[in-house]
């Protein structure tokens, strides 16, 4: 996949099938587009192009927007590239572009830069200056311009009638079993494995301490998780508490995992975190001993689970 950040930097010899928005999370009903684009360009006739934008819209067009993100950009770009998809465009959206007309837009960016053949959307997208516009205008400017316009109707993706706002709720309620169901695949965290207070070590289960860079990537709700990794490319399970460390006081969130029969050093390396379970709330224990004995319980509950999956 080629990775353009702007715009202008595309260009190619062949039209395009393209489709654009901010696919947050590329969950399962993002690819039902993206799947019917890359079936388009088979043929090698046309190329494939996704239009995506960084920052978010809303962070940039609502003053107190607080909202979090399903994917940085980086894992968005990877999970983009996996479905085949040849050609990535991340525009720096702003305000002076969201004043755009629809018909600015569709001319100088879908027809003049992109060569666009077919755009593929969903049933419900809006576009232009205040997306004013919508797929009936769309349509008339395909007439216009040349091009063609396929909709995904609402009845075609009401099987997966999913959206990111609905993965960042189940998220937040620790639902991993919905949120995963809605992405496709298992929701996960990449962050580099910095020193903690090492605590865990003295009570027999030393933890990989996971810094996450973007502040914009939602973290899920506080408590413990099953989860599992790669390290070198081997697969690894372990139980992950994100939270404050009540017992010990600690004073600000934390990402920590024990991985299970492991204990190599990774120190400075990334990790790719995939929250597979949600076993328990975050509590506060009357002494570290309390707290070693429930995470003996927690062990054996996600080893279970692991065991089952």
């Amino acid at each position: 996949m080629k990775l353009f950040h702007s715009i202008n930097d595309f260009h190619s010899t062949k039209k395009t099938i393209l489709t654009l928005g901010t696919f947050d999370g590329v969950h399962i009903g993002h690819k039902k587009i993206l799947e019917r684009i890359t079936q388009n360009t088979e043929n090698g006739q046309y190329e494939s192009l996704v239009l995506t934008f960084f920052p978010h819209p809303r962070m940039v067009l609502q003053e107190k927007s607080e909202i979090k993100l399903l994917n940085t950009i980086q894992e968005k770009s990877k999970l983009l590239e996996a479905t085949g998809i040849e050609n990535l465009v991340i525009h720096p959206f702003n305000e002076s572009f969201s004043r755009l007309t629809a018909e600015e837009f569709v001319h100088s960016i879908l027809v003049d830069q992109f060569h666009i053949h077919k755009i593929i959307i969903g049933h419900d997208h809006r576009f232009g200056r205040n997306r004013t516009a919508n797929i009936d205008n769309l349509i008339a400017f395909g007439a216009e311009y040349g091009f063609e316009v396929e909709q995904i109707s609402a009845q075609e993706i009401q099987d997966v009638s999913v959206s990111s706002t609905k993965i960042r709720k189940a998220l937040q309620e620790g639902n991993m079993a919905l949120a995963n169901e809605y992405l496709g695949y298992t929701y996960f965290l990449t962050g580099d494995v910095v020193k903690g207070k090492q605590l865990g070590r003295t009570i027999g289960f030393p933890t990989a301490n996971i810094q996450i860079e973007e502040d914009y990537k939602l973290i899920p709700k506080n408590g413990v998780y099953v989860v599992k990794t790669v390290v070198d490319q081997k697969e690894v399970f372990g139980m992950m508490n994100i939270g404050f460390n009540p017992t010990v006081n600690g004073q600000k969130q934390t990402i920590e995992v024990n991985l299970f029969d492991f204990d190599a050093d990774i120190y400075g390396q990334k990790l790719e975190i995939s929250l597979l379970k949600y076993l328990r709330e975050e509590q506060k224990f009357g002494s570290v001993d309390l707290l070693k004995e429930q995470l003996n319980l927690d062990k054996q509950t996600a080893l279970e689970f692991i065991s089952k999956s």
